[in-house]
Parts: structure tokens; C-alpha cells; sequence
């Protein structure tokens, strides 16, 4: 009940600050604080590891009076369309079964899970818009990608893949990362409907930061750099901060 109650205060609270000015008047330098969701493609040699990939993030920033933007933006990325094979059959025994501590059959699920972090500049251009302050949205950025295979062994134990062991199997890979989008921004003239959608790109420059993987004890890793694209579509919702207006007095 505190909680709903202290969300509902936050929610009164934002939206009188937005009544406080009609972004229809003017262009409106403010914070832009958000959530956003991204449905993402892979393609490069990401696509060699996994496939489709959620992003659900936050974004912070500002838009300024001449509708520039500067922001941060920082997206956890997860799925369930992991592609490598083989990964573990120098686990399976004679059977075709993975066995646990115990000698039972383990049931072994793999995830796709990652994190970018983004610095984004780009600006609002006032297009078939209601106002001043909504039209096409542009950004671009640099920033950070990491991705890694998530292995669940449940309530099992697997002494191969306890612990630090996952290490040798995860494929944990990490470097620079470039994006570009191009959408479209709403400022509502008053309320809530403040949104962002449009499409997105990243190219992740990475590299292995795992010295040995153990189903390929032989093999080197290479050290050679990956190009990790995603791209699709990003939404999001954002609350703008405005400043107080000064009150207007009438004497007669």
C-alpha cells in the first residue's frame, strides 16, 4: 500500500511539473528521464552466437531550447535463442545425457545476456509535429557492449559447470560499441504522452575475454576483433522536467 502510494505521489508530482509550462509555446529546454524497450535482430558474427535479443533500459538526458539532446542511455539485453551447438557434448555419456552429482539426468538451459551503456548526441527536427518540441529524433553514440552465454544448471549440480567453471563455457566477450537511430519524438503539450520510437542500429567492436573455452581445450581463442550488429526498433517513454513558470499578476 506505501508503495502504490508513494508511485501514485510521483506520478501527481511529474505531472504537475509538466503543467506547469505549454511546450507549444516555445522550445523547451529540459531533462528527459525514461524507460525504453528495444526488439533486436543480430547479424555480423553476433548472429554466429545468438538471435533475436530483448533490450530494456533507461535514458537519461537533456534537450536544450535550440532541441539539441545530449544523454545517457544504459540497456540490460537478454534472450533465449542461443545458436552454438556442441557446446557440451564432451559432457554427455554414453547414454546422450548430461548427469548430475548424484548420477540423475541434469537438464542444462543456455540464455542469451548482455549490457551496453551509451553516451547519445543528436537532435529533435520540429516535423509534422503539434509543436515545437515533438518531430524527427536523431542520435548517435559511443559507448560499451558486453555479452556472455548464461548457464543454469537449476537445482542441480553439475561439478563441470559450478562456479567458476561456467567461465570456460560462457564466451564472455566485451569492447567498444557504436549506434545510430532515427524516429520520432512526441511532447505532449500537457500530461503523461511524452514517447520516443523508431529504428535502431549498434555495432559492437568486441573481443573474447576468455583465455581458454573448455569444450575446445586445443583451439586458441581468437583475439581478433568481432563485429557484433544488432538492429531493430526501440520505444520508449520519458518524463520532461520543466522549470516553474512565474505567475502573472493583473491590477486594475
Amino acid at each position: 500500500m506505501k508503495k502504490s502510494f508513494l508511485v501514485l505521489s510521483i506520478l501527481l508530482l511529474a505531472n504537475s511539473i509538466i503543467a506547469q509550462r505549454n511546450v507549444k509555446d516555445s522550445i523547451i529546454g529540459t531533462p528527459w528521464i525514461g524507460v525504453q524497450y528495444g526488439a533486436n535482430w543480430t547479424s555480423g558474427d553476433l548472429a554466429d552466437r545468438y538471435g533475436f535479443m530483448n533490450h530494456v533500459g533507461i535514458m537519461a538526458g537533456y534537450k536544450t531550447n535550440k532541441n539539441w539532446f545530449w544523454g545517457l542511455e544504459s540497456n540490460f539485453m537478454f534472450g533465449n535463442d542461443v545458436r552454438m551447438t556442441g557446446v557440451f557434448d564432451h559432457l554427455i555419456d554414453s547414454q546422450g545425457n548430461i548427469t548430475d552429482v548424484n548420477g540423475d539426468i541434469a537438464l542444462v538451459l543456455v540464455y542469451a545476456r548482455g549490457l551496453n551503456v551509451n553516451l547519445a548526441v543528436g537532435k529533435v527536427f520540429p516535423v509534422l509535429s503539434p509543436n515545437k518540441n515533438s518531430g524527427i529524433f536523431v542520435h548517435a553514440g559511443v559507448g560499451y557492449l558486453a555479452h556472455r552465454m548464461r548457464v543454469e544448471t537449476q537445482e542441480q549440480v553439475i561439478p563441470q559447470l559450478e562456479l567458476d567453471y561456467k567461465k570456460g563455457y560462457d564466451r564472455f566477450t566485451a569492447g567498444p560499441n557504436a549506434h545510430q537511430f532515427l524516429g520520432y519524438a512526441f511532447m505532449s503539450n500537457a500530461g503523461f504522452l511524452n514517447f520516443y520510437g523508431g529504428f535502431y542500429i549498434q555495432e559492437g567492436f568486441t573481443q573474447n575475454k576468455r583465455t581458454i573455452f573448455f569444450d575446445q581445450p586445443t583451439i586458441p581463442v581468437s583475439s581478433e576483433t568481432r563485429l557484433d550488429i544488432q538492429y531493430g526498433v526501440k520505444v520508449g517513454w520519458f518524463i520532461p522536467f520543466y522549470k516553474r513558470q512565474p505567475k502573472e499578476f493583473y491590477y486594475n
